[in-house]
């Protein structure tokens, strides 16, 4: 999409920044062209230029110990100082952006631009790709879904066989439904039979018998009562020893706090972003010392192609002198070889550091999971230590009302039965009669108490069967989240793969390199130890013609130097366009383009025009004349 013009112009005052000691510079929206030949401060003015827009990538003039750069655009004005501290340029200000990490990817293309290089050196090209793209919450949500699976597949281990207990009692609420019913049955027989009985009998004495009965009948039923008391009264003591045994056998968590598990994992996440944090730092800072290190004899190069004015002889004797990026100063290169292997050795250290966080993340996880499995049977049992011992307490009070209660009908029985010794013994049936009944009845009563105790436990199995399928449907839901997640990424990173290789594409066509038929890159799974893992790798095919028409595959490595900056070059540009960086900075900067002849340097100038507000290139006198006179250009700095 083309862009339309919206901001004023720009102006760029800077103070002793790389090879300027001080300058002042006004362009508008456009293509601005800064021409020159080398050593002319031109790629001075794009790192001040950078700087103000928030890059760390500018030096301070060798011979200066502060130094300053204003960006006044839009009626707003940034700036950026550097101000040298020991052996090390500490940078201030307010720049235009907070973070310059897209910018200094895909928008400052200079000759030491991180991706421009790495394409030229075969380095990871996914890592640069997706460098912009926020996976880490992502993965972070990943882990927590992954830690909450682990909660939930323990406590579903942990669970009975509930199938198989609700069954058992299913079956024995069967059992008592049919025993109830026979004891019914029985009772209304012993009935019909009193009744009968009754009927035949002499009325004489029927008040005394009575009362016998009736007594004899409270009798026998606190009997039935204390026998089935003191029953439980046994089981409430054999459950209660039993759950102290269970509660004694339990680990002593009290060393073990949750939430100071919780702040140490807390801390370990913490430390392990800033571990990723500082690895990535040093990353960066390890390419462009090996980006310098790489550049070495350049300035012998440029001299034999007369594109300098030192002689040849000085370029030799400081050849091994390199113009440190950081502090400006010139340092040998075994000094800057010492520093990426310290660098190098330092970040191997973070990655040890950062295995072994993510390894104790993991153990804590699992030891907080046990701590709470382990918390809820202690309540648990703590619950129904208080219930079994609150319900032996109350059995033993009954027990004790039930003996003071037999013992006072065994006194009234033996002074009843001595009034009424003479009376028939015809009456003895039907007391047997009436003691039958009642312990028929009692026999039903506890039968049905049984089976409403049986009801419960069956209520409570059942309860505990949907909790257990809620956890099981609860894990699959997690399994889809993980999945769906994992997908996400997968996407992502699909998308800017297809994204990169349409733009490319397009880029490569305004080119128009006739041997270099296709640019693109494939995304396919990395194999660790003969086995794919779960992450992938992105590799940079390139397709060649030759002039025969014979199409062939080609490497990064069997291209020449020319070839393979205009590849990065290409890339650096497709990630620009992928990444919609003209969103956050409406600038784009480019350097060393020597590799690429005029005319298409003009087309891709034109072509970059198309989606950046500002264009600042620096080129040769001869590739400048290639662009249109309508461009702005300038000419000192």
């Amino acid at each position: 999409m083309t862009l339309t013009t919206s901001a004023s112009e720009v102006s760029v005052e800077a103070q002793n920044i790389g090879g300027i000691e001080d300058t002042s510079v006004v362009f508008e929206p456009g293509i601005t062209i800064l021409v020159g030949r080398n050593a002319t401060n031109r790629t001075s003015f794009l790192q001040a230029l950078m700087a103000a827009l928030g890059s760390n990538r500018a030096s301070l003039k060798a011979d200066a110990d502060e130094g300053r750069v204003t960006l006044s655009i839009d009626d707003e004005t940034y700036t950026r100082t550097l101000r040298r501290e020991g052996s090390n340029v500490v940078t201030g200000g307010s720049p235009y952006l907070d973070d310059p990490m897209l910018a200094d990817l895909f928008a400052f293309l200079l000759e030491s631009n991180e991706v421009r290089r790495a394409v030229e050196r075969g380095d990871d090209l996914r890592e640069l790709i997706m460098r912009p793209v926020d996976t880490t919450a992502i993965e972070a949500e990943i882990a927590q879904l992954e830690a909450e699976r682990r909660s939930v597949s323990k406590r579903l281990e942990t669970a009975d066989d509930i199938d198989q207990t609700i069954h058992s009692l299913e079956q024995r609420e069967a059992d008592l439904e049919d025993e109830i019913e026979g004891a019914r049955e029985r009772c209304a027989d012993l009935e019909d039979k009193i009744e009968a009985e009754e009927e035949a009998e002499s009325r004489s004495g029927d008040e005394l018998f009575d009362r016998l009965n009736d007594l004899r009948s409270s009798l026998e039923n606190v009997r039935f009562r204390l026998e089935t008391e003191r029953q439980s009264l046994e089981a409430l003591i054999d459950d209660e020893a039993t759950i102290r045994e269970e509660l004694d056998k339990l680990p002593d968590e009290s060393h073990d706090s949750p939430d100071d598990l919780e702040s140490q994992l807390s801390t370990r996440r913490e430390r392990v972003r800033q571990i990723e944090s500082q690895m990535n730092e040093l990353q960066n800072i390890i390419r462009v010392n090996e980006s310098m290190l790489s550049g070495t004899n350049r300035n012998i190069a440029n001299v034999l192609r007369g594109e300098g004015k030192r002689d040849v002889t000085k370029g030799l004797l400081e050849d091994d002198q390199i113009v440190c990026w950081t502090c400006g100063s010139e340092v040998d290169s075994q000094t800057i070889e010492a520093t990426i292997d310290n660098l190098q050795s330092y970040r191997a250290t973070l990655a040890s550091e950062r295995r072994n966080a993510r390894e104790a993340i993991d153990d804590l996880s699992d030891r907080l999971d046990t701590i709470e499995s382990r918390q809820n049977r202690r309540r648990e049992l703590d619950t129904r230590l208080e219930q079994t011992v609150a319900e032996r307490e109350e059995t033993t009070a009954r027990i004790d009302d039930l003996e003071a209660r037999q013992e006072e009908l065994r006194e009234e029985i033996t002074t009843v039965e001595a009034e009424v010794e003479d009376i028939d013994d015809e009456r003895d049936e039907l007391v047997e009669l009436h003691s039958q009944a009642n312990r028929a009845e009692l026999e039903r009563d506890r039968l049905e108490t049984e089976r409403e105790r049986v009801r419960e436990r069956l209520d409570e199995a059942q309860m505990r069967k949907d909790e257990l399928a809620e956890l099981r449907a609860r894990r699959d839901e997690i399994d889809d989240e993980i999945h769906n997640l994992r997908g996400r990424i997968d996407r992502i990173e699909s998308n800017a793969v297809e994204a990169f290789n349409d733009h490319m594409e397009r880029v490569l066509e305004i080119l128009d390199y006739g041997n270099v038929e296709r640019v693109w890159i494939e995304r396919i799974q990395r194999e660790s130890n003969g086995r794919s893992d779960d992450a992938h790798e992105f590799v940079l095919h390139i397709v060649r013609e030759t002039k025969m028409g014979t199409v062939y595959e080609d490497t990064i490595d069997h291209l020449s130097e020319s070839e393979r900056e205009v590849i990065g070059l290409i890339f650096a540009l497709a990630g620009y366009l992928v990444h919609d960086v003209a969103q956050q900075v409406p600038f784009l900067l480019l350097d060393s383009l020597e590799a690429i002849d005029s005319q298409r340097i003009s087309a891709l100038v034109e072509y970059i025009h198309e989606h950046a507000e500002f264009v600042v290139v620096a080129l040769l006198p001869e590739d400048a004349a290639a662009l249109d006179d309508e461009h702005a250009r300038i000419t000192e700095i």
